[in-house]
């Protein structure tokens, strides 16, 4: 048994805000309050003037396995989402070979039985992203995916995607979408802006997005079915996302801790380091996607944690792939930009960190109750660290050398610690 002493338990679903001990048994909580010395009890965790919250949950990872295992893979994927504070996450599908088959998908949830925290992930729409022929969704749900997406390639075919919504809905499992229509875009992973024009690039334009936006939800009110905008980044697409809210549509939408704490700006500085689809746009976006945030037009918070070796960063911004590292920064970067700055309430961030992303797929977790399940992390929000090196295998982020507000001290999943900053920065093993 783990007893917590005399933590901040800030817990989301109950709204509970209050100082508490947790006494933990197996892979459960077995009480809340307090709690005096316990026969049994095998480690005490002191959280006095720490915060007590649910596991982190990321419904959007990329941990490369099978096919891409130099940048990143289900351990060392693991790893890094303990050290941010995540119990559980969601991989996307676009592996080599693609998860859009049974074998494949089972080889993927077998490895990750074997990782530290729970590790889900989803199923492509389309066989081989092609975006022209349907998965067998039946098949692959009933084997164990926790939804479907092709992120990383838009689905263009607007006939497919309404009988994929409906398959979804007779399923009960959202279809998450990436929204950008490529045909539209000069090069990928930088906004068609000020700055892509000082380097002589045409980008990629922020109705790239909101027309794609525009045209799934349009589709999802018709059908009726629950759909997943992943990674908003336009002033616009909020705005859509809020009026198809309005008509009735069953839309859930997330934005990325980079997405809100960056701009355009950063191509500029970071060139490669800040390439990611879709693109950091211009501070009107960012201010309006904080907006979404607050008044409930995005629902939640994930980080589409891509990796890719420093080989590959390194190339000429135009060919270099996009994408940037996040599990290890989302915690410290949301208390930086929204809590401190008095944008979200820390009640309100770690909701849209946790228990909204579990909501999504109906995941058991998000939450901290007695007999709920003992997946919780302890942080110091006003503790400062610097980022520096990480535990993914990839460190592909603008935010290294940043100094941050905001320390995981403790994750724990299934009842067992699987991150201890105390322990592994005495044993020399911390990195960050």
């Amino acid at each position: 048994m783990i007893l917590i002493r005399q933590g901040r338990l800030i817990d989301p679903k109950s709204k509970r805000d209050e100082v508490a001990d947790i006494l933990i048994e197996h892979d459960r909580i077995k009480k809340i309050g307090r709690i005096d010395d316990v026969p049994g009890v095998e480690q005490i965790i002191n959280a006095k003037g720490n915060i007590i919250a649910p596991g982190l949950v990321d419904v959007h990872v990329h941990f490369r396995e099978p096919g891409f295992t130099w940048k990143e893979d289900i351990a060392s994927g693991s790893a890094a989402a303990a050290a941010g504070g995540y119990t559980t996450v969601v991989c996307m599908a676009n592996t080599n070979p693609i998860i859009d088959n049974v074998d494949t998908l089972l080889e993927v949830l077998h490895k990750a039985k074997d990782a530290c925290i729970n590790v889900h992930t989803v199923a492509a729409v389309s066989k081989g992203l092609k975006g022209n022929e349907l998965t067998d969704m039946p098949m692959l749900m009933q084997c164990g995916a926790a939804g479907f997406s092709d992120d990383g390639v838009p689905l263009m075919n607007a006939k497919l995607l309404l009988e994929a919504m409906k398959q979804a809905e007779r399923l009960g499992v959202p279809i998450s979408l990436h929204e950008e229509d490529a045909s539209l875009i000069g090069t990928a992973g930088i906004n068609d802006g000020p700055v892509s024009a000082a380097l002589s690039l045409r980008g990629t334009p922020s109705f790239s997005e909101s027309s794609m936006i525009a045209r799934d939800c349009m589709i999802a009110l018709s059908s009726s079915a629950k759909i997943h905008i992943q990674h908003v980044s336009a002033a616009e697409s909020v705005m859509i996302i809020n009026l198809a809210k309005k008509l009735g549509a069953n839309i859930s939408a997330e934005v990325t801790p980079q997405h809100l704490a960056l701009t355009e700006d950063a191509v500029a500085k970071y060139s490669s380091i800040a390439k990611l689809n879709p693109p950091f746009r211009k501070e009107r976006d960012r201010k309006m996607l904080i907006t979404g945030l607050k008044n409930g037009t995005i629902d939640l918070i994930a980080t589409d944690h891509a990796p890719h070796s420093s080989e590959e960063k390194s190339k000429p911004l135009a060919d270099a792939p996009s994408g940037i590292i996040g599990l290890e920064t989302a915690l410290g970067l949301m208390l930086t930009h929204l809590v401190k700055p008095g944008h979200l309430s820390l009640m309100h961030l770690i909701e849209k960190m946790s228990l909204a992303p579990a909501r999504l797929y109906n995941f058991d977790a998000g939450y901290i109750a007695e007999n709920g399940p003992a997946d919780i992390t302890i942080f110091d929000e006003n503790e400062k660290w610097t980022v520096n090196n990480f535990y993914s295998k990839s460190s592909n982020s603008p935010f290294v050398g940043e100094t941050l507000a905001g320390k995981v001290h403790y994750t724990i999943c299934r009842g067992k610690i699987v991150y201890n900053y105390k322990k592994e920065k005495s044993d020399g093993k911390d990195r960050m």
